[in-house]
């Protein structure tokens, strides 16, 4: 007699195996719950149908890759007249390469 149960990696081989994520997707947009009805129902673990899978996170990070350079700028400091200076500075240079175009935006539609 085998009494030997499949190992959590089988298991997990196996849901992956069975998994239909448009099914699920459309079961959840049947249900009409949302996620503000997943809360409600006391879910405490990300329900797959949200979590994509790492080869298509992978593919999209690829296509979006960019030369895109964020400065990052320690203003903690700016009251400190030494350091004022220098600040002041970083951010010039920052604004003169273009970087700070993101945030202006972004503060600008706010």
């Amino acid at each position: 007699m085998n009494t030997s149960s499949p190992s959590s990696k089988e298991f997990s081989a196996e849901i992956e195996v069975n998994y239909n994520r448009e099914e699920e997707l459309k079961a959840f947009d049947d249900s009409k719950a949302g996620v503000k009805g997943l809360i409600d129902a006391g879910v405490a673990k990300v329900p797959k149908i949200f979590i994509r899978p790492p080869d298509e996170l992978a593919e999209e990070f690829d296509r979006h890759k960019s030369d895109l350079q964020i400065p990052i700028i320690d203003v903690s400091a700016i009251e400190g007249s030494d350091e004022r200076a220098k600040i002041v500075n970083e951010v010039r240079i920052a604004s003169e390469e273009g970087h700070l175009d993101p945030l202006y935006a972004s503060f600008r539609s706010n």
